[in-house]
């Protein structure tokens, strides 16, 4: 793969983002420093980093793709309000597998993408408080 100048500030964007951003984010965050980019070059590039394996595409139900610069296996969780998109600690993840593989009999699982829904403690509170006042 060829390093360009555009590929190299996605990368670098992504890299510094926790959030899981989208291609549009990524766009309107690069297109400060590299005016002239197009949002089909910025989903070009994280399309091609994601199948090299060197960001991770996640894949957010039916929603627009977010991008994530950690690439170890770990479980997400994304609120069904605000759509955000958090990272949740590998272990929950490893605590699904070793209980989801006693029913996978002879299987070979290759990888997982494991995502946890509901809503964050924001919009969580925010309901509670619009609960509370209509009550």
């Amino acid at each position: 793969m060829r390093k360009t100048q555009q590929r190299t500030a996605i990368l670098e964007e992504i890299r510094k983002r926790k959030d899981h951003p989208t291609a549009y984010d990524i766009y309107h965050t690069v297109r400060e420093f590299l005016p002239n980019i197009s949002l089909g070059t910025v989903y070009r590039n994280l399309e091609m980093l994601s199948r090299e394996g060197i960001i991770r595409s996640v894949d957010t139900g039916g929603e627009q793709k977010r991008f994530d610069a950690d690439t170890t296996d770990h479980p997400h969780f994304r609120c069904l309000s605000c759509g955000r998109v958090d990272d949740l600690p590998p272990d929950l993840m490893k605590q699904t597998l070793n209980a989801a593989g006693k029913n996978l009999g002879d299987r070979v699982v290759c990888g997982v993408n494991l995502e946890y829904v509901g809503l964050c403690r924001e919009c969580a509170a925010r309901q509670r408080f619009l609960k509370e006042r209509d009550n």
